[in-house]
């Protein structure tokens, strides 16, 4: 099947970011993507003011605009990541919608952006948003899959939780930045799709040199040996990625590092 990843522009008008993202999902539908992922915080700049002023209830005009672009496009959308406010909490959420718009799964990021590198990048979002508390697998035709948002992606821990529960595709929105981007994105994405021995998509947002946090781009797949599949580089465009999903299967039957876990000696525990 073919998998289409939105690497959009993002301004600081809500209007411009709705038809972008709608221009492109479509463009990935005519391409032949049965999946398409959009970028972490596409509506709206990537700061705490612009987070907390763009935020809307679940309902509210984005999601309803992700449902619609689902529908009309007749393909599996994951939403990117959009502020979400549910009463006086705001989260970084990914709704996930399927051909017919149902909303099949959401996941709000668990483990929130909060580094102070010298010399490099500082940013804290917990001064905005409420960490979320799920590991979000669904089911589709095609097989199980798992959502996560950025800074997720460092806990290797989490993404073993999906595999175990049956992920062989993940996606990841993302908004790496200049200077954890060039070090650790690919790096990231490489290990945690080897480790699990699955697919692994990462998203990100056109690279804007004016704005405040600058994304780092380079939208990827990997594949479930740790290879890169398919990536762009820091401009706007649209990757459309081939993938077999039975390959993830036939790599862990080679190399059985999910079977050959000592769980007599120790155990990943998730509570819900």
């Amino acid at each position: 099947m073919k998998i289409g990843l939105c690497q959009l522009p993002v301004t600081a008008e809500l209007a411009e970011n709705h038809r972008a993202m709608r221009g492109m999902v479509h463009a990935a539908a005519r391409a032949g993507c049965v999946f398409v992922m959009l970028p972490e915080m596409w509506c709206c700049p990537y700061a705490n003011e612009a987070f907390r002023r763009f935020a809307e209830p679940a309902g509210g005009e984005t999601w309803r605009a992700l449902r619609d672009t689902a529908k009309e496009a007749g393909v599996w959308l994951v939403g990117g990541s959009v502020p979400e406010r549910d009463g006086t909490r705001i989260y970084n959420t990914c709704y996930v919608f399927s051909p017919d718009g149902e909303q099949i799964a959401r996941h709000r990021k668990v483990h929130l952006f909060d580094i102070d590198v010298p010399g490099g990048q500082r940013f804290k979002e917990s001064d905005t948003f409420t960490p979320g508390q799920d590991c979000t697998v669904f089911d589709t035709p095609y097989g199980r899959m798992g959502a996560a948002i950025c800074f997720d992606i460092r806990f290797a821990e989490w993404f073993r939780i999906m595999a175990l529960e049956g992920a062989k595709l993940i996606f990841v929105p993302g908004a790496f930045n200049m200077t954890t981007g060039p070090a650790h994105w690919a790096l990231s994405f490489r290990m945690r799709a080897l480790d699990n021995q699955c697919f692994v998509a990462g998203c990100s947002p056109a690279r804007d040199t004016e704005a405040s946090y600058v994304a780092y781009g380079h939208s990827m797949v990997c594949d479930p040996w740790g290879a890169v599949a398919a990536e762009l580089e820091e401009q706007p465009g649209l990757l459309v990625t081939d993938i077999d999903l039975e390959r993830a299967e036939a790599i862990r039957g080679q190399i059985p590092i999910l079977k050959g876990r000592r769980t007599d000696l120790y155990q990943l525990r998730y509570e819900k």
